[in-house]
């Protein structure tokens, strides 16, 4: 059995002012420095057999701050990548709901992006590659919408469910399994 253990990145900008940000590579900002160093000393990186991290600075940068450097320091993949909001990349849910009312990400995706089909099979393929690691303890840095995703992929639910998963930033979460191997979601969104 594996454990995925899932950091959000620290603060951003657009993060702090609710715009939805996948492949735009934004800094954290001073708060979110900070917030990722409180995660320092609350995840051992001795305990992890293995440690990825999205290609985008925010959370390689909150990887770096909570203590994942050297021979500890994150893989990149590809497939912790963010959410792709297309056009609507930058923008605010309430800017977006100006023109389209009923949009949530969770069952429609985005215009020009990611679809949630496109999504799941990414992130079925990395809890593919996570389960068959053969590590006790695997670390994810990575983004809000793709860990709540991951989430309901790990514990075979919709979707459309995403919404009532928030997560903040610079938060803890763990994957897990109870017995006769159900997935299971051992911890959510806990603050260091």
């Amino acid at each position: 059995m594996t454990d995925v253990w899932l950091v959000r990145h620290g603060e951003t900008e657009w993060s702090r002012d609710g715009r939805h940000t996948s492949v735009t590579d934004l800094p954290l900002t001073p708060a979110g420095e900070a917030e990722a160093r409180r995660l320092a000393g609350h995840l051992d990186p001795n305990a992890f057999g293995l440690v990825l991290s999205s290609p985008r600075q925010r959370a390689r940068r909150t990887a770096e701050l909570a203590g994942f450097v050297g021979d500890h320091a994150p893989r990149i993949d590809e497939d912790l990548a963010e959410w792709n909001y297309g056009d609507y990349e930058g923008r605010s849910s309430a800017t977006i709901h100006e023109h389209d009312p009923g949009w949530t990400i969770w069952p429609h995706g985005a215009p020009g992006g990611e679809t949630p089909d496109d999504v799941r099979a990414r992130l079925d393929r990395l809890i593919a590659r996570l389960r068959g690691s053969g590590v006790e303890q695997v670390l994810c840095f990575a983004h809000g919408h793709i860990l709540r995703a991951m989430t309901l992929v790990w514990l075979g639910l919709d979707l459309e469910l995403g919404e009532h998963f928030p997560l903040a930033t610079a938060t803890v979460s763990v994957l897990g399994d109870v017995k006769d191997g159900v997935p299971a979601l051992e911890r959510w969104n806990s603050r260091p």
